[in-house]
């Protein structure tokens, strides 16, 4: 198996684990671990196993009379707010059968907690189950904590995220003086560069620990051995934390396929960030549609255009949004990935091959139109399927990318996008002429 593959394969071998728990039960899930879900194969998979019911991990949820066993599932240690929570929901109900899945590995739940690391066994999770059955009041009742790698989001069979460490942001030189100011002064460090893990804030090791342990999974389940580089203080530490992990040598000595990672700190690609460069449409989707609630990788596709109903007021917050993650279509999938790597011309018209082909498909009148796409066009082909439920099933996914696409074609926001990314250009091209300080300085008031 090529190591591209086993990395396609690895968020739902994961997964497999949770559905594996799931016959029978109802499942509370946090936001991270539902995006990882949403992007692998979604609630679909959860009903198939054997769910009676899939809801918000939240002290406002619980499970019914008829419902004696619940599966949780969540990103974050099993302490503080999340023990809270699932104490809550367990007080609200009626179950004699819990299982807990974590993301994060029980050598970070040693390091965040107060059980010797010598201790054989899972004892932070043994005492985990034992709290479990206090809280349903038998201790005759069944209860399991178990571990999982559940924070990869698969947009793609080549592109893999983690959403649940969106927030983690390199260190910044106000920083330092954070991190000196518990150190006595012969001992203070002189740049970021010199920062190791153990003078960080707690709670900021156990992010960093976490993402280690991820990416180590990753590349046992895939059988590499890595040979990491960083740029910049913070990405420094992440890939020594990586290479110590304490799995990570025995994976080396066994490891069948070689890697090389590149961690670069995000304070160095700000430009990236804040600027408006390529012509990618995924990329202007993604910021001109409002995101879905909870998710940092995936946007609300309003889709009202697909009714009879009238866009009006009334109509807001009715119907269920559509997304980009398509799960079942492979059609759809194939849509998505042209769409994720082409530049916005390419898929635009990738777009309207699609919606024609579904059209076609279907034989619904449509009218075909060469030249140039626009999103009047794209619309008039989305809204031949209005009212017939058969043709809105089968090409569900097709239609939620075509609307996005229209959405962002329109949207006013992708008028200036255009214009700054020409100025950015503009400026880029004078960065090379004699007067580049004077473009500099022009550029500050800006």
């Amino acid at each position: 198996m090529l190591p591209t593959d086993s990395f396609m394969c690895f968020p739902g071998q994961m997964w497999e684990k949770v559905l594996s728990k799931v016959k029978k039960a109802v499942v509370f899930m946090d936001d991270h671990c539902s995006e990882s879900l949403h992007w692998n194969g979604g609630a679909a998979c959860l009903f198939q196993a054997g769910a009676r019911n899939v809801k918000r991990f939240s002290s406002f949820e619980a499970g019914g009379e008829n419902e004696p066993k619940a599966v949780f599932v969540v990103s974050t240690l099993l302490k503080g707010r999340t023990a809270d929570i699932i104490k809550d929901i367990i007080s609200l109900s009626h179950f004699q059968y819990c299982v807990v899945f974590t993301a994060v590995p029980h050598s970070v739940h040693l390091l965040a907690g107060t059980v010797s690391p010598e201790v054989e066994g899972s004892p932070v999770f043994e005492r985990f189950e034992e709290t479990l059955r206090e809280w349903m009041g038998d201790m005759n009742y069944t209860a399991e904590v178990l571990h999982a790698q559940l924070l990869f989001a698969q947009l793609s069979p080549q592109l893999l995220l983690l959403p649940s460490f969106a927030d983690l942001f390199p260190l910044l030189e106000p920083d330092l003086g954070s991190v000196n100011g518990s150190r006595p002064e012969k001992r203070r460090f002189g740049s970021l560069m010199d920062v190791d893990m153990h003078s960080l804030p707690p709670e900021l090791q156990i992010k960093i620990k976490s993402l280690a342990s991820a990416l180590n999974a990753l590349f046992e389940f895939s059988r590499t051995r890595e040979e990491s580089f960083a740029v910049g203080p913070m990405s420094r530490l992440i890939a020594g934390e990586l290479a110590s992990h304490p799995q990570a040598k025995n994976r080396r000595k066994t490891a069948v396929n070689k890697a090389s990672v590149v961690f670069i700190d995000r304070t160095l690609d700000l430009t990236g960030a804040v600027g408006h460069h390529g012509d990618n449409l995924v990329d202007k989707i993604l910021s001109v549609l409002p995101p879905l609630p909870g998710h940092v990788t995936d946007v609300q596709v309003d889709m009202v255009e697909l009714t009879r109903l009238r866009c009006t007021s009334e109509v807001q917050g009715v119907l269920t949004p559509g997304c980009l993650a398509q799960n079942q279509s492979a059609t759809a999938r194939l849509l998505w990935e042209t769409m994720l790597v082409a530049k916005q011309k390419e898929a635009v018209m990738e777009v309207r091959r699609q919606l024609v082909e579904a059209a076609s498909k279907e034989n619904l009148p449509f009218k075909m139109n060469l030249g140039r796409v626009t999103a009047e066009q794209l619309s008039s082909y989305v809204q031949l399927f209005r009212g017939s439920w058969g043709a809105l099933e089968s090409h569900c996914g097709v239609l939620q990318l075509g609307l996005a696409t229209v959405q962002t074609l329109r949207h006013a926001d992708l008028t200036r996008w255009d214009a700054c990314l020409a100025f950015e250009r503009l400026l880029l091209q004078q960065f090379s002429t004699e007067h580049r300080s004077v473009v500099m300085d022009a550029s500050f008031p800006v």
